[in-house]
Order: C-alpha cells, then sequence, then structure tokens
C-alpha cells in the first residue's frame, strides 16, 4: 500500500504515536512512583508500630525486674563470688602438715633428722633446717628435698651449713637451713589435696 498523505501530515502521525507511547510511560512510571510510596509509608507505619511494641515490652520487663530485685540480688551474687574467689585463695595456700611432715621425713636421708619447719614470709615458701653427721650428709639433704620426684618443692636453696659441734646433740655436728618453694601440683596444698587429710 502506498502512503499518499502530505509529508506535513505523516510526521504528526508519527509524533502523534511518539507521545501516545511515552504518555503510557509518564502514566506507568507515576503509577509505579505511588507503589513505592505506599510501600515506604506502610514499612515506616510498620517499624513505628513494632518500635512501640518493643518499648512497651522493655518497660514491663523493667518493673518485672525491678519487683524482683534484680539489681540487689546481683550484687548479692558478685558479692557471694568475690567471697567464693578469696576462699580458693586462701585454701589454695593452706598446708597439710600432717601429710607434709610425713614426705619431708621420708626424703631426709640416713645420718641427719629434721629439726625445725618455720613458715617463711615469702608466698608458698618454708624454711627446713634439720643437723647430719658430716658436710656431705648436709647437702644431700637439701639434693632430696629439691629432686622433682618427691613432688613437694618446685626448688630448695642452701641458706646455711655449719659444721662443728652441735650443743644439743654432738653425734650431728653439721646443721643446715634451706629455704624451699612448693611445687604448684604439690599435694600438699589443701587446694590440691581433692579432700583427703
Amino acid at each position: 500500500m502506498i502512503n499518499l498523505l502530505p509529508p506535513n501530515v505523516k510526521s504528526g502521525y508519527r509524533y502523534a504515536r511518539r507521545n501516545v507511547i511515552l504518555r503510557r510511560w509518564v502514566v506507568l512510571f507515576l503509577v509505579a512512583l505511588v507503589g513505592l510510596g505506599g510501600l515506604s509509608t506502610y514499612g515506616w507505619l510498620t517499624l513505628h508500630e513494632s518500635t512501640r511494641h518493643y518499648n512497651k515490652e522493655i518497660a514491663a520487663t523493667q518493673q518485672v525486674l525491678n519487683k524482683q530485685k534484680y539489681s540487689q540480688t546481683k550484687k548479692q551474687v558478685s558479692d557471694i563470688s568475690g567471697s567464693f574467689k578469696l576462699v580458693v585463695q586462701v585454701l589454695s595456700q593452706e598446708v597439710l602438715f600432717s601429710q607434709l611432715l610425713k614426705q619431708i621425713a621420708a626424703t631426709i636421708p640416713p645420718n641427719a633428722y629434721l629439726t625445725g619447719l618455720n613458715i617463711s614470709q615469702t608466698k608458698g615458701a618454708i624454711d627446713i633446717s634439720a643437723a647430719a653427721t658430716d658436710y656431705k650428709t648436709a647437702t644431700q639433704v637439701q639434693v632430696n628435698l629439691a629432686d622433682p620426684n618427691n613432688k613437694i618443692f618446685s626448688k630448695a636453696d642452701i641458706n646455711n651449713i655449719e659444721c662443728g659441734v652441735n650443743v644439743q646433740d654432738p653425734k650431728y655436728p653439721c646443721t643446715i637451713s634451706i629455704r624451699a618453694l612448693f611445687a604448684q601440683n604439690n599435694p600438699f596444698l589443701f587446694i590440691n589435696s581433692k579432700g583427703k587429710s
């Protein structure tokens, strides 16, 4: 079919078609914009309502906690926890001397004997004094106490060795003084004894 319309009319029809298409796109765009606006408004209202609902729940929970004296109970639990930690700290430093004396006596070599035990001001240490028949036996006392297989002390240092006439016992002329530091897993500390006495 041949189009015999003048060029002005042809161009008017072409622009009219384009205007119709553009008008449809503008209407669709406006409908989409109104839809997005509606969704945004609905979302904002829902968010606002849930915030208001949760604020009410928080206030109600806070009132329940205040009635149950939550802060006072929390403080009491904290105080009890602090007291328990103090008990554990004190018990970790308590020594079971009945068992400790047996173990130390078992480590003292022949020709020597224990003359005294003093609790030192140093945390976890004890001063031990012993008498021996000679210098070698006196040093053996320190070697035996420092032996890790005994599980008593992590280290034992000689403070003093004197050999001469022991006024109290002339058969044992040498005296030795040792400072010993308890081992970490010492079974003779109350906290490590697991209830045995």
